[in-house]
């Protein structure tokens, strides 16, 4: 097999305190079946995907890859966890757009939704800039913990129930996010 190859992919990853939630084929057949929608709804539109860092880089860039339309991508980072453990919903940007939005189809691509605070905030933020429309895309919905109950999401990927998750970008203490597969960490003081 050559370094290039795609061992990686077909590896079973094992680590007693993860049990996985959704496996690469059931992820790589959700994400089609997104991608085939977006293309559907889009198909004369100027779509711009905004990625919301670090998490939804994985999922986003499978996603823009299930879309069968000439598309631009640009990517943001905030911030609402003032204390560290629990989000304010006062957000900070920390990397802003690179492009204007205005009068363009932004669908912002996150990775997991829960309490709704931070990505409320960040639609109304982008929602003051012009855009056409703006609809949110969201790898994972954990509605549980949400607080934003109004909040909605256009495109999901899987609802989960209120579990602590990683891989697929979605990490702990920065780690996990490689992992081609979304896992429930069974005891996150073991991460």
């Amino acid at each position: 097999m050559s370094a290039g190859s795609s061992a990686a992919a077909t590896t079973e990853f094992t680590n007693p305190n993860l049990e996985v939630l959704f496996n690469a084929g059931q992820i790589s057949e959700r994400i089609a079946e997104l991608g085939a929608q977006i293309t559907e709804e889009y198909s004369d539109k100027e779509l711009v995907l905004v990625g919301v860092l670090k998490g939804s880089c994985v999922f986003m860039a499978d996603l823009m890859r299930a879309i069968d339309l000439p598309l631009t991508i640009d990517f943001m980072a905030v911030s609402s966890y003032k204390d560290g453990t629990q989000s304010s919903g006062d957000v900070e940007i920390l990397k802003d757009l690179s492009n204007p939005i205005r009068d363009k189809d932004v669908i912002v691509v996150e990775d997991i939704v829960d309490t709704g605070l931070t990505l409320s905030r960040l639609l109304e933020i982008l929602g003051s800039r012009g855009a056409r429309s703006i609809r949110l895309a969201s790898f994972l919905d954990k509605p549980e913990p949400r607080i934003k109950k109004e909040l909605k999401i256009d495109y999901t990927g899987f609802v989960i129930p209120n579990r602590f998750v990683v891989g697929y970008g979605l990490d702990a203490a920065s780690r996990y996010r490689n992992l081609p597969f979304i896992a429930v960490v069974k005891d996150p003081s073991a991460v």
